[in-house]
């Protein structure tokens, strides 16, 4: 197994604040603590387990807002799910249809779920989340959603404005809430159908969740979770102190060793790249006013040079410690991947004859190349906070300096970063089981001045092929569409083609857990937003007495 690190929390609590917080939140009894005998916050068990994985959304608990996205929504259900080989499950849904246009999707859903408040979730429940979601306009993108409607008590209908074959992910990542007791304080006390319920937050130090005695489904094995909301260093000194069952660390700590304790290395599509500018400098600006383009990076040949020149084998073992995996698209082992759009990197010749045939040449002996009026020189910026990226992005930049191409790196905040991300190389992290992601990436229409499609990438043969992905009838039938947009053979938006991105490396998300603790089959996790590993949640098991 492989896997990838989550991003924690902004709040470093230390060793010395998780022992109190532990202290505070545990379920031993007084007489167990002054005999000095471990309670179930120090030891684990059956009772109470302590996960410090990060992921706090300081947006709270709220799908219809974009909680979920990235992982299982605990406190709620969803419609569907994916197993640990992410194939298609029923979870509320008992089953669905899709109609022959593609525009109305049919759900029916189980008459046995509950929310934790004790109230039957039916299919208005359902109709009414995604409505609202739809309204919100946020991270969950329910945007091509024209309305949904309750057919009956466990009917659905989801009226699209357009086909769109990745619909099918929001069955499967937004959580059903509640139409009773959905309201302005609903994201800080979440009420849902999930195996879990929200019992205490502590914002910016702890989450506690109990098992919700009214879910549907299998009996959570672990009845307490107490999520510890502290930063890398702080979630491996609780592991190690024995004060944490789960702890996700960063590569540099997973090649240590804890005793009672084994690392699971989760594969991931969690990836790292280089989003290059892909506009000339023109003046044109997004509607912030923010540049567009660079007229370095516009130049295929330097695109194409850059992403032959890295070895991403040598990142992965350097950066990373050997916890992830080179990549060379936007996602590696997914059934949607392009395995031909790959390359053999390493390659600084193939580089230096990409550039020269682009007309790039080292005419005055500096070590660096011109072409006219131009320097092979650019800036490569990362958030000064993610010492990875920062790895990344330096050993990235000394691979291009033997092909005469320099790349200055420089770490800023992410409100630096922003308004230069249009016209700058920079250290990007995606990753998503949702096929929606890749779509927004390459696609011209999503270049709108924000993170997505930062470069302004534009080619409107990907474009159509993009769009054919989209409006298939089926996530199945749209492979063939979304492999083509990587490479057909002629063209695609990957290095072999346009190289709009030198994608760099998928991280491993590495977890040390418990040896008393069955956390299951992990899935392949996306990007490290909330908690991924807690996907199959209701499964874990506590093995010792």
């Amino acid at each position: 197994m492989m896997n990838r690190k989550l991003r924690l929390s902004r709040v470093s609590l230390g060793a010395i604040l998780v022992g109190q917080i532990l202290a505070g939140c545990g379920s031993g009894s007084p007489d167990s603590a002054e005999s000095g005998s471990a309670t179930p916050s120090q030891s684990g068990s059956a009772e109470q387990i302590v996960l410090a994985i990060g992921g706090e959304s300081e947006e709270g608990y709220d799908p219809t807002l974009g909680w979920g996205r990235y992982g299982s929504p605990l406190f709620q259900s969803t419609l569907l799910g994916r197993d640990a080989d992410l194939n298609i499950v029923n979870d509320l849904a008992t089953d669905y249809s899709v109609s022959e246009d593609g525009l109305t999707w049919t759900v029916t859903i189980r008459d046995d779920a509950v929310f934790s408040d004790g109230e039957p979730l039916t299919a208005s429940d359902v109709a009414y989340t995604f409505n609202k979601a739809a309204e919100s306009g946020g991270l969950t993108d329910v945007t091509v959603l024209e309305e949904a409607v309750a057919t009956d008590d466990t009917t659905v209908e989801l009226r699209l404005k357009q086909p769109q074959s990745t619909f099918v992910n929001r069955l499967i990542t937004l959580g059903i809430v509640p139409e009773h007791a959905h309201g302005p304080d609903y994201a800080r006390n979440p009420i849902g159908s999930g195996p879990y319920q929200l019992v205490q937050w502590d914002e910016g130090q702890q989450l506690i969740v109990e098992a919700n005695p009214n879910y549907y489904g299998e009996t959570p094995g672990i009845e307490r979770l107490v999520f510890l909301f502290v930063e890398e260093d702080g979630a491996f000194a609780a592991a190690r102190a024995g004060q944490a069952q789960v702890a996700s660390v960063p590569q540099s700590l997973a090649v240590q060793s804890i005793d009672g304790m084994t690392l699971y290395d989760v594969a991931s599509v969690d990836n790292r790249g280089l989003m290059f500018p892909y506009q000339p400098e023109t003046g044109q600006t997004t509607p912030n006013g923010d540049p567009i383009g660079n007229d370095v990076t516009a130049d295929l040949a330097i695109r194409q040079a850059v992403n032959f020149a890295i070895d991403r084998q040598a990142l992965v073992n350097g950066v990373l410690e050997g916890y992830g995996s080179p990549a060379y698209g936007p996602v590696s082992g997914l059934a949607w991947e392009e395995p031909d759009a790959a390359i053999e990197d390493a390659d600084p010749e193939t580089a230096k004859e990409i550039l020269a045939a682009g007309g790039w040449a080292d005419t005055d002996g500096d070590g660096v190349l011109e072409k006219g009026d131009l320097t092979a020189e650019f800036t490569v910026l990362y958030p000064a906070a993610d010492s990875t990226r920062q790895a990344l992005a330096l050993s990235a930049a000394e691979m291009l300096k033997p092909i005469g191409i320099q790349a200055n790196v420089e770490g800023k905040s992410w409100d630096e970063i922003t308004p230069a991300a249009h016209s700058n190389v920079v250290v990007f992290g995606w990753g998503s089981h949702d096929q929606t992601e890749m779509y927004n990436l390459y696609h011209s229409q999503a270049a709108q001045g924000d993170f997505y499609n930062a470069g302004y990438y534009a080619n409107e043969a990907i474009d159509n092929t993009l769009d054919l992905a989209m409006g298939a009838p089926s996530e199945a039938e749209a492979i063939a569409f979304w492999q083509a947009a990587q490479w057909d053979g002629d063209q695609g938006f990957t290095a072999r083609g346009d190289a709009a991105w030198a994608w760099l490396v998928n991280l491993d998300h590495t977890y040390f857990v418990s040896d008393c603790l069955d956390i299951g089959q992990p899935q392949v996790e996306p990007h490290g937003h909330g908690w991924p590993i807690t996907t199959n949640i209701a499964e874990w098991r506590w093995t010792c007495n």
